[in-house]
């Protein structure tokens, strides 16, 4: 009897242990991947029923579009369909640069802009989790672009410091922003049907077509959400529900923004409410 609860002892301290060593850099890798970054919104196969087992972020989601078909990428570390083979630099390159290893240039909808100014911390952070993800052999269809795409996004990015979170509508220009990319798909369109970031910004507008049938983009400025509450607003972006009682389509991620803490919410919405009414 003693032996046995030596072992269960022995057992429950090992657990504990093993539970209490978890990598912190993995850890908010995995909260920034599988919260506000949302990569396996479309690295992630979808099914009627959700996201196919065993698929998680194995890429080959499609993407129609005036401009391209494009297919994502399968960015687990399978070392002959995914990233497995590829070194921390190489794909922090790849998100920050839009450059693969072999020196190809990756197009939309990746966006690019905004991953460059993703933190030096969280850019380490995200390479951390998804070094540890399931590798997946899959391999996802070659996008196809009909208008040649750029030969750099920029100048190479050097150290980017984090955002401060004492400053709750910096932080959360930050999140909606780098991180989440929510202005991407919010943002009115262009004459070219690509978001305008500078007159259009939270405006919304855009058209999404898929297996649920066509959805648009919500106006996220204060002309559309002055009249809603914080509570709607955070009630909104983690469920989809809104205060009319409608819910939201796909391609909104709520199941992933609902993993967000509190206060990342609150920066999100102190944001939303700093933005020029369009």
């Amino acid at each position: 009897m003693k032996n046995a609860l030596l072992a269960c002892a022995l057992a429950l301290a090992t657990t504990a242990h093993a539970a209490g060593a978890a990598n912190p850099l993995e850890e908010r890798g995995r909260y920034l991947v599988q919260g506000i970054a949302a990569c396996g919104n479309c690295h992630t196969q979808q099914g009627p029923q959700g996201p196919l087992p065993g698929m998680d972020l194995a890429g080959g989601v499609h993407f129609p579009a005036k401009h391209f078909t494009a297919f994502s990428s399968n960015i687990t570390p399978d070392l002959e369909t995914g990233i497995g083979k590829w070194t921390d630099a190489q794909i922090v390159r790849a998100l920050r640069e839009g450059r693969r290893p072999d020196d190809s240039m990756i197009g939309p909808p990746m966006p690019i802009a905004g991953y460059r100014d993703v933190s030096d911390a969280d850019m380490r952070a995200i390479v951390a989790y998804l070094r540890s993800v399931p590798a997946v052999k899959h391999i996802a269809p070659k996008s196809y672009y009909r208008a040649p795409l750029p030969t750099t996004y920029g100048p190479t990015p050097r150290k980017v410091a984090d955002v401060p979170r004492s400053n709750k509508v910096a932080y959360g220009r930050y999140r909606a922003g780098p991180l989440g990319h929510c202005m991407d798909c919010h943002s009115a369109p262009g004459p070219d049907g690509a978001a305008d970031m500078v007159n259009g910004l939270g405006a919304g507008g855009i058209v999404f077509r898929g297996a649920w049938g066509e959805s648009t983009a919500t106006n996220l400025t204060p002309t559309a959400l002055g009249t809603w509450t914080d509570d709607d607003i955070r009630r909104v972006i983690t469920t989809g529900q809104r205060p009319d009682g409608k819910r939201l389509k796909p391609p909104m991620g709520m199941s992933y923004y609902a993993n967000m803490t509190l206060a990342d919410l609150d920066a999100l919405v102190a944001y939303l409410r700093s933005l020029p009414p369009k």
